[in-house]
């Protein structure tokens, strides 16, 4: 099964070159698409990784590419680099959003398949976890042609009846695409609430109840999750743990 998790031992540091940063409070330094960060070391590694946060890339600090890099890096292009061969750069740096994309995919596919909720949807989960995964093993050509955006609306459907069945039982507030940017909600009872594609920007929803509430796409920067109970939460990713508040050291 392809790895869904970031493995930075065995790619090319695409996310440290690919993408633009823009000064903000997720970057210290503005770089442009294409130019490697000025903290990349010769070994593609990141030379201030035990850093990050302290010297203002928070961004880099929450960022997953779910496993996209290193497949990049092995497969589509065989194990060769934007260094060694520039010719290549182009390529390999366009591929990286449409490849992140179709893993996202498949890690959320692979989370519906532990749902015991959705066993009735299995078959149709796993068929489209397997084309998912034959998308993302296509031609750099290919991928970059491919409407990414068109083949998610044709995902997303099964991806939210899945969590409608997961969260048939105890059906919580529906706050998908609301603006929750610093809500108190701290201790409320969310039980099967829908977040997806949230923004929870600094919302306090610390010692809430939030076992089977879907967090699909939601913004959880600065999110305080102390003491909240997310047991069975859905499509809760590392990412937005990462962005979110969870330890004890806040004042």
């Amino acid at each position: 099964m392809t790895r869904l998790a970031a493995d930075c031992a065995r790619c090319a540091a695409l996310c440290c070159v690919a993408p633009a940063f823009a000064r903000s409070s997720d970057f210290a330094i503005d770089k442009p698409a294409g130019q490697p960060c000025r903290n990349l070391g010769d070994d593609f590694r990141c030379t201030i990784h035990q850093h990050l946060e302290r010297r203002g890339f928070h961004g880099c600090v929450v960022f997953d590419c779910f496993g996209a890099g290193q497949r990049i890096t092995n497969e589509t292009f065989g194990g060769q680099d934007w260094r060694s061969t520039p010719d290549i750069a182009g390529d390999m740096f366009a591929v990286l959003p449409v490849m992140r994309q179709l893993h996202e995919l498949m890690w959320y596919l692979t989370e519906a398949l532990e749902l015991n909720e959705t066993r009735r949807l299995h078959p149709g989960l796993r068929a489209a976890l397997d084309e998912t995964d034959a998308l993302a093993g296509r031609s750099p050509e290919q991928l970059r042609k491919m409407d990414v955006d068109a083949y998610r609306g044709k995902v997303v459907p099964l991806l939210r009846r899945a969590s409608e069945m997961a969260r048939a039982g105890r059906r919580g507030p529906d706050h998908s695409g609301a603006r929750l940017i610093g809500r108190r909600m701290r201790g409320a009872d969310l039980r099967g609430a829908s977040f997806r594609g949230a923004l929870l920007i600094g919302a306090d929803l610390r010692d809430a109840d939030l076992r089977r509430a879907d967090f699909t796409g939601a913004d959880m920067r600065g999110t305080d999750l102390r003491g909240a109970n997310l047991s069975g939460a859905l499509f809760l990713t590392s990412s937005q743990l990462r962005a979110a508040v969870t330890g004890d050291d806040r004042l």
